[in-house]
C-alpha cells in the first residue's frame, strides 16, 4: 500500500480505492479531481437529455354543451401536439352521481374524436365524485435528416464518367486595342 502511495504521489496522482472489501484491496492511480469532474458532466448530460413528461387536466361537467366541450377538446388537442399527457377529468355534483354514464359517454366520445392524435393510457374510472380518464400523444414518425434524404437523391442522379462528353474548349477571344 505505501509502495503504491509512493508510485501515485510520484506521478503527480492520487491512490483511488476500488474495492476495498477485496484481499489484497484493489486501488487505482488516477487525478480523482479530474474523475469527479467528468462524473459531474457525465451526470449533468444526462439531465440534459431528459425528456420530462407533463400531465395536464382538463375538466369537463355530465352537461357540458356542444360548443365548449368543442373548445376543450381543442384544448386536449393542442396539449396532445405539445407532448404532454391530458388528465380529462368529468366532474359530478349533487344529483349527477345518480347518472355516471353521461360522464362515461363524454370520455368515449372524446376518445374517439382523438383516436388519430392519442391513445388511452388509463381507461374512465370513477373515484369518489370525478371520474378520469389518461391520455397520451401517439408516436410520431421523426423525417429523416434533410441532409441524408439529399445525399441519397444526389447517389440516385449520379451518372457515370464515362457516359458524360467533354465540353468542346472555346477559343480565347483577342483582345481589343
Amino acid at each position: 500500500m505505501s509502495d503504491a502511495l509512493r508510485i501515485a504521489d510520484d506521478q503527480g496522482f492520487d491512490l483511488v480505492e476500488i474495492a476495498p472489501s477485496a484481499d489484497p484491496p484493489v486501488c487505482k492511480i488516477m487525478d480523482y479531481g479530474k474523475f469527479k469532474y467528468e462524473q459531474a458532466m457525465k451526470a449533468k448530460q444526462a439531465r440534459k437529455h431528459q425528456t420530462k413528461v407533463e400531465i395536464k387536466e382538463i375538466k369537463f361537467r355530465p352537461k357540458i354543451d356542444k360548443h365548449d366541450y368543442e373548445t376543450k377538446k381543442r384544448h386536449v388537442i393542442r396539449f396532445l401536439d405539445a407532448g404532454a399527457k391530458v388528465k380529462v377529468t368529468i366532474m359530478f355534483r349533487g344529483r349527477e352521481m345518480a347518472h355516471p354514464e353521461l360522464g362515461l359517454n363524454i370520455l368515449e366520445r372524446v376518445a374517439e374524436e382523438l383516436g388519430d392524435t392519442a391513445i388511452i393510457e388509463t381507461q374512465p374510472k370513477l373515484e369518489g365524485r370525478n371520474m378520469h380518464m389518461l391520455l397520451a400523444p401517439t408516436k410520431k414518425v421523426e423525417p429523416k435528416h434533410k441532409a441524408e434524404d439529399e445525399a441519397a437523391e444526389e447517389v440516385e442522379t449520379d451518372v457515370p464518367v464515362d457516359e458524360v462528353e467533354p465540353a468542346e474548349e472555346a477559343a480565347p477571344e483577342p483582345a481589343e486595342e
